[in-house]
């Protein structure tokens, strides 16, 4: 029941050209090719912070202001 047949492939693939048609297909994968690119090197530029790093190295707020000597 999990597993597909040759002829469940081959009809996925004859409605996948029904619906995008062959000359746009190409496109389609380019596209998806083209983000999954983008994806990745916006994953690679950008370093991932967790909450612990960004509590760390926030600086702590300046107190000293609200204090009024009596």
């Amino acid at each position: 029941m999990g597993s597909f047949s040759a002829w469940h492939w081959i009809v996925v693939l004859v409605i996948v050209l029904i619906v995008f048609g062959a000359g746009r297909l190409p496109k389609v994968m380019g596209d998806l090719a083209s983000g999954i690119k983008t994806f990745k090197k916006g994953m690679a530029d950008e370093p991932v912070v967790t909450k612990d790093e960004e509590l760390r190295t926030t600086p702590a707020p300046d107190n000293t202001a609200d204090k009024r000597p009596v």
